[in-house]
């Protein structure tokens, strides 16, 4: 079948399920995309270019949102305009609804089944929006979380069905819509994510690492509140006060991904190392480094730390856990729908440094009591969200839909 994939920033979510459509031999498969770099052999590309804003007067500030998911939807219909003139007719349209592109998909495929990555829908309280008490918002920054879910809202008016990672990101959608979402997460490879005694670790200064040394790992895409840097920074001093011998290793950019930049400038590592003082021979700030170094960096690790307000879970934390790593967890959704206290992870409270430097201190210095968890923590990624059991769930929701029917909710 003609299998049509879009998002703005191919493949993002859709890596795994691309390629394994694409390695069937089965589908045609075409991607919609503005990123101009993403070209695997044998997928058909299309990119779409954002034209200047109009002139004229500005939007009120709450639709500017909406106003440049419209110019994405705009584009992204425009560009599919061309490939039905071109006489390609996807099968089944398969799209992230989070940036407006498949806003008008129906006005170009109007009998095309069309499946939405239903990722995330905004709330003010209950999720991450007013959940910290340092970031309150006043009534107008409520208004205008809100107001960014117009154009998610006619997507899901518009899609056939959607799929969702976790089942908690599934409620934060409207429950009118629950009963057209599945939960599917994307799936992680637990073949290259997984344990490996041998692996080593080389850091910048030359010393190389193993299992079996005294290493605290954490990872984010950007150091910030939203995945608690600052809890983080403020346990180090603790944890290594406590244990002489141990390192952190912290993984991640200077920029926001998520939330917002210091009030004061500058970036939150800055901010935290202004408030904390650590020895900068014993934290090592690795910035982004390659999947590799990554994955040694998981399998050297003696305790793992995802912290992350309520919001999207990070593929971080599965793979850590295919990883075999100890991960001790914040005690918030959707990490909780993982990680269960003292069976597979560790849970501690997002706010509580203390709380957290005691669950590391712990695990450093009883760590043959926690090699069941780390067998445990495995376990959980092979049976829930490796890509054996996840690219097969999602495949077979293309297959449905394709094939005219709509997918059963289990």
């Amino acid at each position: 079948m003609n299998l049509l994939f879009i998002h703005q920033n191919m493949p993002g979510q859709f890596r795994h399920l691309i390629a394994a459509s694409a390695a069937s031999g089965a589908h045609r498969v075409v991607c919609l995309s503005r990123r101009t770099d993403f070209a695997p052999r044998g997928i058909g590309r299309v990119v779409y270019q954002l034209p200047d804003a109009p002139a004229g007067a500005a939007p009120h500030p709450f639709l500017a949102a909406t106003q440049n998911a419209v110019r994405h939807g705009q584009q992204a219909a425009r560009a599919c305009e061309i490939l039905a003139k071109n006489g390609f007719r996807p099968d089944l349209v398969v799209a992230h609804p989070g940036w407006g592109e498949s806003l008008y998909i129906k006005e170009v495929f109007p009998t095309a089944p069309l499946l939405h990555y239903c990722e995330w829908y905004y709330r003010t309280r209950g999720a991450d929006t007013n959940f910290d008490p340092a970031f309150q918002q006043d009534l107008d920054g409520n208004c205008a979380v809100l107001t960014r879910n117009a154009h998610l809202l006619l997507g899901l008016e518009a899609c056939d069905w959607g799929i969702a990672p976790t089942a908690w990101q599934k409620t934060q959608h409207p429950g009118a819509f629950h009963g057209k979402i599945s939960v599917a997460f994307d799936g992680v490879d637990t073949d290259t994510a997984a344990p490996d005694p041998s692996a080593r670790f080389h850091l910048p200064d030359g010393r190389i690492l193993a299992p079996g040394d005294e290493v605290v790992t954490y990872v984010a895409r950007s150091l910030e509140p939203y995945r608690g840097f600052p809890s983080f920074m403020r346990a180090l001093p603790d944890i290594l006060r406590r244990r002489p011998a141990a390192l952190a290793l912290v993984v991640g950019g200077d920029d926001v991904s998520y939330g917002r930049p210091p009030q004061d400038g500058g970036t939150w590592r800055e901010a935290l190392a202004a408030e904390v003082e650590v020895d900068p021979a014993r934290v090592i700030f690795l910035g982004r480094i390659p999947r590799a170094n990554y994955l040694r960096l998981l399998q050297i690790s003696a305790a793992h730390v995802y912290l992350t307000v309520p919001f999207v879970l990070s593929w971080s934390m599965l793979e850590a856990m295919a990883a075999g790593c100890l991960v001790i967890g914040s005690a918030t959704p959707p990490v909780q729908e993982v990680i269960e206290d003292g069976r597979n992870g560790l849970l501690v409270d997002f706010f509580s440094p203390a709380a957290l430097a005691d669950r590391v201190v712990e695990v450093l210095a009883q760590r043959p009591r926690f090699a069941a968890q780390r067998q445990a923590a495995r376990w959980t990624a092979l049976s829930r969200y490796s890509l054996a059991r996840c690219v097969p769930q999602q495949l077979a929701l293309l297959d449905v839909l394709a094939a005219g029917r709509l997918p059963t909710l289990s």
